[in-house]
């Protein structure tokens, strides 16, 4: 499926031309005064363009692209030039030209086609829900439309996904590029732990066309727990990086898994260890559904993998030291943690527990569609309202109890949707789906614990594992064998059913 539609025959001659015509500027870099490094890398994209447009413009690569750079550029850190009124971001940018190619071709490519989700009930109703509580509400202020915007283009993302990814080896190709994805990020975490660097602070030194933007994220070398660092990598806050990672390793069991390859078992070994990196209580506590997924779907399997625990804690022990002691700490505090969360009610640091009666107060106001959708803003340069840390409670406040009971129709029809096929379905599609019902899970059980839809980055991976469990539950049951993984390791032999 490509975006490009053109005369096949004229294609080489053209993109050879436009090779030749970069490389003759490039030649003549030095005696023009031009600046070398600049066009240099213009030069060199030219030419990849050009020579390779056909697979750079592919539906595949267009959306590892987007991937990628969701995961590797920090959102709300850098922007692109453009005199605009707001941030440009590369990732906006992105997914502003892939969604209009792929609504431009809906409707002059009869090859691309809008495919429904089977989950279009739960989706209407949460749109509608945030809508509805704006306009009740007369919340018309520029933020609620920007946010209420922010979710409609997640929607947008999950329908070009689910339309595009057609075939199992998409679909492969798509969580491939997550994982390695993920593993990048995990890895400069670890590096980030070890040496209080981070490497996705200095992206504009090596990517001229970057800009720095003011970020909470510049505090991140502060930002400690128990005197260890607590990491933010390519995440806008520690809990959202575990949180991203979190709901990544589902997709890298099930990847290394299906191809066997001990590359995808390092790499998904990385991932949780970048998560525990972040000291974060909530990517722990994420782990709790990953394992009780597994234990339903592939009782089997998880029993032989309780073997590992040991090893890891080992691993862990090694890799992260004082890791383990800080996150003990963190979890039986002095006093008691439910102490510790009943702490300082009203005010800016105040606990979970301490914002439970005062938002229930609140939220009895105006219990059926909220004060509107996206009215708490709780950023550092616009704030109106108290953070809190339970994205759960934040959405009751905003959309009432319809949009709670929407997000929860959602999460629990999909769950109820995949499980059920993948109990049925063995194959390498039952396990995909064992891996999207994880994820997705994952991510509801960690809105209880922060403010889930203020993280772009971590809520963009929930609506791409949404999308990737609806694309592979329309694909026909055991539409592949199941293939034994050729590892001869103790995980390879352990995940094999």
């Amino acid at each position: 499926m490509r975006v490009v539609v053109g005369e096949a025959d004229r294609g080489p001659l053209v993109s050879t031309a436009i090779a030749l015509a970069a490389l003759s500027v490039l030649v003549l870099t030095v005696p023009l005064g031009l600046p070398t490094l600049e066009v240099s890398l213009l030069t060199a994209a030219t030419v990849i363009a050009a020579l390779a447009y056909r697979t750079l413009l592919s539906w595949p690569s267009l959306l590892a692209a987007t991937f990628l750079v969701i995961l590797f550029i920090p959102i709300k850190r850098y922007s692109l030039p453009g005199g605009l009124p707001f941030d440009l971001e590369p990732y906006r940018v992105l997914v502003m030209l892939i969604v209009t190619a792929w609504l431009s071709s809906l409707l002059i490519d009869p090859r691309v086609r809008l495919r429904g989700s089977g989950f279009e009930g739960p989706a209407l109703l949460i749109a509608g829900s945030a809508a509805a509580s704006i306009v009740v509400n007369g919340a018309t202020e520029a933020e609620t439309i920007k946010g209420l915007m922010f979710l409609g283009t997640f929607f947008v993302v999950f329908y070009l996904i689910v339309s595009v990814a057609r075939t199992n080896e998409m679909l492969d190709r798509l969580v491939m590029t997550l994982v390695a994805g993920g593993a990048v990020v995990s890895v400069f975490a670890l590096v980030e732990s070890r040496t209080g660097y981070n490497v996705f602070e200095g992206l504009d030194r090596y990517v001229p066309m970057l800009a720095t933007t003011d970020s909470p994220a510049d505090l991140a070398a502060f930002d400690t727990r128990g005197g260890g660092l607590r990491v933010f990598g390519s995440a806008q806050h520690p809990i959202a990086l575990g949180a991203a990672l979190v709901v990544l390793l589902p997709f890298g069991v099930y990847i290394a898994r299906r191809t066997g390859k001990k590359v995808w078992w390092l790499a998904t070994a990385v991932l949780p260890l970048g998560a525990l990196a972040s000291l974060s209580r909530t990517s722990v506590l994420m782990l709790i559904p990953l394992v009780l997924v597994f234990i339903w779907l592939r009782p089997a399997v998880a029993k032989r993998l309780w073997l590992l625990a040991i090893p890891c804690l080992c691993v862990i022990y090694f890799a992260l030291p004082g890791t383990i002691g800080t996150l003990r700490d963190a979890f039986f505090p002095a006093g008691g943690l439910i102490a510790e969360q009943q702490k300082n009610a009203g005010s800016g640091g105040s606990g979970r527990i301490a914002d439970l009666g005062p938002a229930l107060d609140q939220w009895a106001q105006n219990p059926v569609l909220g004060e509107g959708y996206g009215t708490r803003q709780t950023g550092r340069e616009q704030r109106t309202s108290q953070i809190l840390d339970n994205q759960w409670l934040k959405t009751l406040l905003e959309t009432g109890i319809v949009g709670v009971f929407a997000w929860v129709w959602l999460f629990i029809r999909f769950a109820r949707r995949l499980g059920r096929a993948a109990k049925e379905d063995h194959s390498d599609r039952g396990w995909l789906l064992v891996a999207c019902t994880a994820s997705v899970l994952a991510y509801g059980v960690g809105m209880f614990f922060y403010d889930a839809f203020s993280f772009v980055q971590v809520t963009f991976l929930l609506f791409v594992a949404l999308a990737l469990g609806a694309a592979a539950a329309a694909l026909p049951e055991g539409g592949r064998p199941a293939r034994a993984p050729r590892a001869r390791s103790r995980i390879g032999r352990a995940v094999t059913s």
